[in-house]
């Protein structure tokens, strides 16, 4: 059984986010294989595939590598990436059928790949006690979705930042409603820059301390941003340290349309 380390929202190796892609199954694997595989995996994100009877359409699970998760961004451009370029699949259009229903992810110009998926705008609320502290940093807006949005006075905050993440796991689980302990923090990109905002994704209520570029976390922050800037289409830089990577994503009614690319890194045989 073949695997596949993917960079995905990259141009290059050895930045954006790497995801695990494991070649498709016919039946689902028990669950706790799979989250152990992910744990020896130690990425953000182990995806699996499942065949169905049409050739362009598979099933799709991610687990991190403490649980299994409802919806991520870059690897689902990986498993995208690793059917088409390095499976053979023929297919213009892909579609997943996911916990959080069916994704389409389909092929532009110049290797780019457009992620259709459910947008999750956000709602604002009180900065609770103790964020700005866990964070080093004033926040200027708390915004929470899926995940919380912490909004901060610019892009020299955002790449500086030395959180407390027990204490930001601690809050954004007890605090604020519908969020597991992971936390986006956003600013307004600096003037000239080829991106409009840059962010970094704290999740260690999901098991990862820093994500180098999460793809779900922009389906909370593309409607928020759009809607400051008034622009339906916006470039993002999601910058880890070391790594990062871009991604433009558009806002289309209920959806977010991210765009992006993807570079295989490895392929190896599984041998359990």
């Amino acid at each position: 059984m073949r695997q596949f380390l993917v960079d995905a929202f990259a141009s290059k190796p050895f930045t954006g986010n790497p995801a695990c892609v494991v070649e498709p199954f016919d039946v689902w694997p028990d669950a706790a294989w799979m989250q152990t595989l992910a744990m020896e995996n130690n990425q953000a994100e182990t995806a699996y595939l499942l065949r169905t009877d049409d050739p362009a359409r598979f099933g799709l699970r991610w687990f991190t590598p403490a649980l299994e998760i409802a919806l991520c961004g870059h690897a689902t451009l990986a498993s995208a990436h690793v059917l088409l370029k390095e499976m053979g699949v023929q297919a213009s259009s892909l579609t997943f059928d996911t916990m959080s229903g069916p994704l389409t992810v389909r092929t532009l110009d110049h290797g780019q790949m457009e992620l259709n998926f459910p947008a999750n705008p956000p709602v604002q609320i009180a900065t609770p006690d103790g964020l700005a502290e866990a964070l080093g940093a004033e926040v200027v807006e708390t915004w929470v979705g899926n995940y919380a949005v912490a909004i901060v006075k610019s892009e020299s905050v955002v790449r500086g930042l030395k959180p407390n993440l027990a204490e930001i796991e601690r809050i954004c689980t007890e605090k604020l409603e519908r969020n597991r302990g992971n936390l986006m923090v956003s600013a307004y990109a600096d003037p000239g820059a080829e991106y409009q905002v840059v962010s970094r994704f704290f999740a260690p209520g999901s098991g990862i301390a820093e994500d180098p570029v999460t793809g779900s976390a922009h389906c909370i922050i593309a409607p928020l941003f759009s809607d400051k800037l008034g622009k339906a289409c916006l470039t993002y830089f999601q910058a880890f340290p070391g790594r990062g990577g871009a991604l433009t994503c558009e806002v289309v009614g209920d959806r977010v349309l991210l765009r992006g690319t993807a570079v295989t890194v490895l392929d190896g045989q599984l041998r359990v």
